[in-house]
């Protein structure tokens, strides 16, 4: 039998995977696998010059393939360095295989360098137990096949997220019989999904049918199982209206006469006149997190008492974890979906209109298009943040792949950005970790060549790991990054002065008080990138146009005047930080004069 070096034959699966790029940082426990890439004709490299822009790159190229991204790590600040990225995939549910060099399998227990070894030896993979859905560590290289099988598997089905396999660099440089990679020749690399109960399926759809004003909610577990058409045709077919989570954007389109909008803190108070007195909800692909639901307080967002909670998800354990459900199904919603309309049509098969209802979701629309239309024409310079949104949109095309970071690039645009092509907005949800978007479009734009490709970022965001240009320049990775610059920590800023009156700590400046930022043009150009920073609103379009048409990568810097997104809805942050005594306990139950009230039996009558 033939010999060939485990590291050869960890790229031959790779590349018969069809894996195209592994993203990564250089370490001496990874030079072997480094050596091995050299040599591979269909698997390409992509080197970071820091571990969470690794990370997060191949997160961005996962959301778009849908295909476990891969990533190479070295042990120690390695493992410490990509755990941001890998965090952000595990809790938004992306598939990614994280291969990490440890220290060699003759020295364990000897605190070889860079081993973190404070609570037992060979344990430093346990770093990120915590964010992985399994973490192997390889004492056997004969049991890599399997396990490489496994972990691929394991990302990619279920609730999507990243798997980790810890492999002392000695392994690497070990020969091995091919013959015992014969069962990753044979091993299906696609796992059929499963699909609901019939029994499940026929039960939600005869309370959509019976429901008087039902309404289904989505979360991102609609785009992750690419069911945008099947929520389209149950929605059309009953005319029942869609709400979404942060995570659910783009999955019917923002201008679809259903489509509702987003719920919670940055939701729409319309949206909420609609959700809290639903009868029944169908949530699909959502946990009902807090952020969506307004911290769970009653009557803001949604309603148990005036609500039947029915709820359809991949993973059993976020059924029913926020509210009681009466029906919770686990399957896969692009499958799920069919069956329940396909039942519906058996109860219903003409379906149900209600004209009146799609009049009042367009005059809704409208109304708050144009409470927003001074704004967002407003010529003022620094710019902002609704002309920004406007003139990005009027520029951009529809099918453009927009990533966002924190702030009013991700909650605005939410909020009031229209996404019309499922699957083309991608926020960090569940972490929501500042600097996501300006390294997760590298990965987005090696997914999608063709398409246009930006990142709608802040200067605090952007500011986290600006050496992402350097990727993009080494690679010719010909993405757009819009650093929207307000010269804060805007989100923050604005809570903290609402509660406290100060924005100690959010606000950048000088030791004498004087307003500081980087100029992150220059920056950019430091870097080999070109860029634009603009010096009036009416220069914003013509330099975003520019930066399009380059087919190089490219930064245009607004500044931008630091304006609160509205809140609808309530977080709890209120409650727990503000030095006023304000709403506790979620005891939210009425609203007068446009604030929420605790209800008179509470120990606290104060408002919020």
């Amino acid at each position: 039998m033939s010999k060939k070096l485990v590291s050869d034959l960890i790229v031959n699966y790779l590349e018969r995977r069809d894996v195209e790029y592994v993203f990564g940082l250089c370490g001496h426990t990874v030079i072997g696998m480094l050596d091995a890439l050299s040599r591979s004709k269909k698997v390409q490299y992509i080197s970071n010059r820091h571990e969470a822009i690794a990370s997060t790159a191949a997160d961005g190229y996962a959301r778009i393939t849908h295909k476990a991204s891969v990533v190479l790590c070295h042990l120690g600040p390695g493992l410490t360095n990509v755990l941001t990225g890998v965090a952000n995939a595990a809790f938004d549910s992306i598939p990614m295989v994280l291969i990490a060099g440890d220290v060699p399998s003759y020295y364990f227990g000897k605190h070889p360098h860079q081993e973190v070894n404070m609570h037992g030896d060979a344990t430093q993979y346990r770093i990120l137990e915590p964010v992985v859905k399994r973490a192997w560590r390889i004492d056997d290289a004969e049991a890599l096949p399997e396990i490489l099988d496994k972990a691929f598997r394991l990302a990619e089905s279920g609730r999507p997220g990243p798997v980790l396999i810890d492999i002392p660099m000695d392994m690497f440089s070990r020969e091995m019989d091919e013959e015992l990679w014969a069962r990753t020749y044979k091993d299906s690399h696609l796992t059929m999904r499963p699909a609901l109960d019939p029994k499940a399926a026929r039960a939600i759809a005869e309370k959509l049918v019976e429901a008087e004003n039902p309404l289904l909610h989505a979360g991102g577990g609609i785009l992750l199982a690419q069911a945008s058409e099947e929520l389209a045709a149950l929605a059309e077919h009953l005319d029942i209206p869609v709400s979404r989570t942060l995570m659910g954007h783009g999955c019917l389109s923002d201008c679809h006469p259903l489509m509702i909008g987003q719920t919670g803190f940055w939701g729409l108070e319309f949206t909420h006149s609609l959700t809290v007195n639903a009868d029944v909800i169908l949530g699909l692909g959502t946990r009902f997190a807090e952020a969506d639901s307004s911290s769970w307080y009653q009557g803001v967002t949604f309603d148990p008492d005036q609500t039947a909670f029915l709820q359809i998800d991949i993973d059993p354990s976020e059924i029913g974890r926020n509210y009681p459900v009466e029906i919770g199904a686990v399957g896969d919603l692009k499958i799920g979906l069919a069956q329940i309309l396909e039942e519906v049509k058996k109860i219903c098969p003409e379906g149900k209109r209600r004209p009146a209802l799609r009049e009042k979701i367009a005059v809704a629309k409208a109304e708050f298009k144009q409470q927003n239309e001074a704004i967002s024409n407003d010529s003022r310079f620094p710019m902002t943040p609704q002309r920004i949104l406007k003139d990005v949109k009027a520029v951009v095309p529809q099918d453009a792949i927009i990533f966002t970071d924190v702030g009013w690039n991700k909650n605005g645009v939410a909020q009031q950005f229209d996404i019309t092509v499922p699957g083309t907005i991608h926020h960090t949800s569940g972490l929501a970790n500042m600097g996501f978007g300006a390294s997760a479009v590298l990965g987005g734009k090696l997914a999608a060549p063709d398409k246009v490709c930006l990142t709608l970022t802040g200067d605090g965001g952007f500011g986290v790991n600006p050496s992402c240009l350097a990727t993009a320049v080494e690679k010719g990775i010909n993405c757009v990054w819009v650093v929207m610059n307000n010269s804060a920590f805007g989100t923050i800023a604005g809570l903290e002065k609402a509660n406290y009156q100060t924005n100690f700590g959010t606000v950048f400046h000088t030791p004498d008080g004087e307003a500081y930022s980087p100029c992150w043009a220059e920056v950019a150009k430091a870097y080999g990138v070109e860029a634009i920073r603009i010096e009036s609103a009416e220069a914003f379009q013509p330099a975003l146009r520019k930066a399009i048409a380059a087919q190089k990568p490219f930064l245009v810097e607004v500044p931008m005047e630091n304006i609160v997104v509205p809140t609808p809805g309530c977080w709890n942050i209120n409650d727990i930080y503000s030095p006023n005594d304000l709403v506790k306990e979620g005891k939210l139950v009425r609203k007068e004069n446009g604030r929420y009230v605790a209800p008179s039996h509470s120990k606290s009558h104060k408002t919020n």
